[in-house]
């Protein structure tokens, strides 16, 4: 997707062209427009613009390198190519970025609780990590079968000091997860952020994670 083409979306209603948009109960109607508004404004404010950035310099670990993986170049032949290590940030994974940006906005909203959903766990390492970081109470769903399957993710959580919640429902993985995360969020909407890890559900959450996980982009160029 070209630069200018990306600029113009999502459009006023949160659409990507067919995709998007904010179809949720509607008791999530207002929660997602007061996030909305105050995302908006974090934009527009250099002092929220300077501290993500510093986070992201000083506690992340950005930039990250451009590693060019000269073997594997040659032995496929044509194109260059050039690994950008994400892995190196703290926590080990790109995830970092977004819930940097998306516990600030937390903290600007006067949130006192976070909550999020993991699958393999790098989100929900993410999420705990910066949920002890500011002070904030942390759930994490995780569905019961990645539990076991990513136990090592699972007692990091724990140990950041969230509570890890298993999710028995169904297929006891990643779509489950979702599912309680979004029953406990319509519950606590007053008190509770939740962080979600990447572009999918309601305006204004695929736009917020994009811009805030840009900075790899950003940095490649």
């Amino acid at each position: 997707m070209s630069s200018l083409v990306s600029e113009r979306l999502p459009d006023a209603q949160g659409h990507f062209g067919p995709y998007g948009g904010r179809y949720v109960p509607e008791t999530l109607i207002h929660p997602l427009q007061e996030l909305e508004d105050e995302y908006a404004r974090a934009q527009k404010d250099p002092a929220f613009q300077r501290e993500f950035e510093y986070y992201l310099k000083e506690f992340c670990g950005r930039p990250t390198p451009l590693y060019f993986a000269e073997r594997i170049t040659r032995e496929l032949g044509g194109a260059k190519i050039y690994l950008k290590r994400e892995d190196l940030l703290h926590t080990g994974a790109h995830k970092i970025n977004n819930c940097i940006g998306q516990i600030l906005l937390a903290r600007r909203m006067d949130k006192s609780r976070i909550i999020a959903e993991t699958g393999a766990g790098q989100h929900g390492v993410a999420t705990a990590t910066v949920a002890a970081m500011f002070g904030f109470k942390c759930v994490i769903y995780m569905g019961a079968v990645d539990c076991e399957r990513q136990a090592l993710n699972f007692y990091r959580m724990k140990m950041l000091g969230a509570d890890v919640v298993p999710v028995k429902a169904g297929q006891q993985t990643l779509k489950e997860a979702i599912n309680e995360a979004m029953r406990d969020w319509v519950t606590n909407v007053r008190t509770t952020h939740y962080i979600l890890g990447t572009v999918y559900g309601a305006h204004p959450y695929p736009v917020m994670v994009r811009n805030f996980q840009r900075v790899i982009g950003d940095e490649a160029r």
